[in-house]
């Protein structure tokens, strides 16, 4: 026997043993709602030392020029009489919320009826298991074209395929969770996140040259390359790290509720409503094809008529909802599982009882995502590691390794891409541009920043669902386990990614999207 498998071995063992003591570490942090509660403390005392030392930097922001964006104290009255009045809004407003409880409506019916299960059985009985795995990832990265449906459907489906394959159900979830989360930026098509953050690019590069104008496209070829990469590493990180950490499932950790996800083969009256199902879907398809596809749909822009910020777009989960419940009583009623609105109902109420815990946490989650925002600390953070990395007098491949990381670790603390861009653009964009580079070239290098720390920060908004679904699967799991589970793929991804990015930009020159120069020349 070669001694090259055993030296394999002994490295996965020894990171094996690291991905343990962070899961120890993590796993000492009390129950997440309680820690969720202790930080909301911890803002407020930080804040009012922050705004007591009167800790501030310089606004970046074109039209705040000579302004200073200051940590504001909330330890004080007006700090109280802000939460006492806004905390039901903020649990009401927090945005994941709304979209997890109407598509989990749905989703319950769907799930309740067997046609999740039936449907599930179906795509990956006798399939490669391999196959199996790389598609989930990929199936995580393409589902970002329909908002976040990813996290409320997708990751639970994935942890029931593959506990219905005889795998551990949580290396599904972690495996969805990667495309979806950490492969965020990545798509074979363009997305929302595309004009989002070209439109934040091209203001930052006028601050140089007034005429500068970026596109939606501008990065469209490295993010269809970037798809594959991550959907690479995601199944190698799952089938080499993962789910060899995780060893053998046992339902003896896991809830009651899991008991009907096991693979077995489809019965006639399955298949037949099965088939029923898929004669609905093409009607649901058509009808939407209908108001979609014509210029005058119905459900397109009503001024512009384009698709882009249109109904569809913008009503996607309520749609999906209402698709789902439909979906779901079809199969219910051929396969005999329902009879009528009563067993719906009762399918709706299932699946809103199975979200207490992620109720309870995305409360406290709330109110601490309002206190951080409210503090500005995020904002404080992401303008002074852009000062200090612009302080160092970097050039080339290290400064944009520096830039990328810089990136990954603000977004631990400011989880929306467009607000850590809005505050960061404008100090590297025309920076890199007068060492001679595009815009789009820099926003790239950006995209992978902010993806890859995705999954291991509670400031990512559904985090607290991930929590939720994978406690199904281990009853006492922690954050701590959550992170360790995902860290993998974050540092993998990181280095895979931005591998990439130096061989596309470095050594081919490659362009990054259609029409978008790699260099930029005053």
């Amino acid at each position: 026997m070669s001694t090259l498998p055993h030296r394999e071995r002994l490295k996965r063992g020894a990171f094996h043993r690291f991905l343990d003591s962070v899961e120890w570490l993590g796993n000492l942090l009390p129950h997440p709602v309680t820690l969720f509660a202790l930080l909301c403390v911890i803002v407020v005392v930080a804040s009012g030392i922050a705004g007591a030392l009167g800790v501030s930097v310089a606004d970046p922001r074109p039209a705040n020029e000579g302004e200073l964006i200051a940590v504001n104290s909330l330890l004080n009255a007006e700090g109280l009489r802000r939460l006492i009045t806004e905390m039901v809004a903020n649990f009401t407003g927090f945005a994941p919320l709304g979209t997890v409880l109407v598509a989990m409506l749905g989703v319950g019916v769907a799930e309740h009826s067997g046609l999740l299960s039936a449907s599930m059985r179906a795509l990956v009985l006798d399939r490669s298991p391999r196959i199996v795995t790389y598609a989930v990832v990929f199936a995580g990265i393409m589902s970002n074209m329909a908002a976040e449906l990813g996290y409320v459907v997708l990751i639970p489906l994935a942890a029931m395929i593959f506990h219905s394959l005889g795998r551990h159900p949580l290396a599904g979830l972690a495996a969805a969770f990667c495309g979806v989360s950490g492969g965020y930026s990545a798509n074979l098509l363009i997305g929302t996140v595309d004009p989002l953050l070209s439109g934040i690019t091209q203001e930052a590069a006028r601050l140089l040259d007034p005429s500068y104008s970026v596109g939606a496209e501008a990065n469209w070829f490295f993010m269809i390359v970037s798809t594959f990469v991550v959907t690479l590493i995601g199944g190698l990180v799952t089938e080499r790290i993962v789910e060899p950490k995780l060893g053998k499932f046992d339902a003896a950790y896991a809830t009651d509720d899991i008991d009907g996800q096991r693979m077995a083969s489809l019965t006639a009256t399955e298949k037949r409503a099965l088939k029923g199902a898929g004669l609905a879907t093409l009607a649901i398809v058509a009808l939407l094809a209908v108001m979609v596809v014509p210029a005058n749909g119905i459900l397109r822009h009503p001024e512009t008529g384009a698709i882009s910020g249109s109904p569809f777009l913008s009503g996607i989960v309520v749609i999906v909802a209402v698709s789902f419940s439909v979906l779901g009583f079809v199969y219910g009623r051929l396969a005999g599982t329902m009879r009528g609105d009563r067993d719906v109902v009762d399918a709706m109420a299932r699946s809103m009882s199975s979200l207490g815990l992620y109720i309870v946490l995305v409360f406290f989650a709330a109110q601490f995502v309002a206190l951080f925002n409210w503090s500005n600390f995020g904002t404080v953070i992401a303008v002074a590691g852009a000062d200090m990395l612009q302080t160092l007098g970097l050039s080339g491949p290290l400064l944009f390794a520096l830039f990328i990381l810089m990136c990954a670790f603000v977004n631990l603390s400011l989880g929306s891409a467009s607000a850590q861009w809005a505050v960061t653009a404008p100090i590297f964009v025309p920076m890199l541009m007068l060492m001679g580079y595009a815009p789009e070239v820099i926003q790239a290098a950006y995209r992978i920043g902010d993806s890859v720390t995705n999954l291991i920060t509670p400031m990512m908004s559904y985090f607290g669902l991930i929590m939720a679904v994978a406690a199904r699967y281990r009853k006492d799991l922690g954050i701590g386990t959550l992170v360790a589970l995902m860290l993998p793929y974050t540092l993998f991804m990181l280095i895979g990614w931005s591998l990439l990015f130096f061989a596309w930009v470095f050594l081919f020159g490659l362009p990054v999207g259609p029409g978008s120069a790699t260099h930029y020349v005053l």
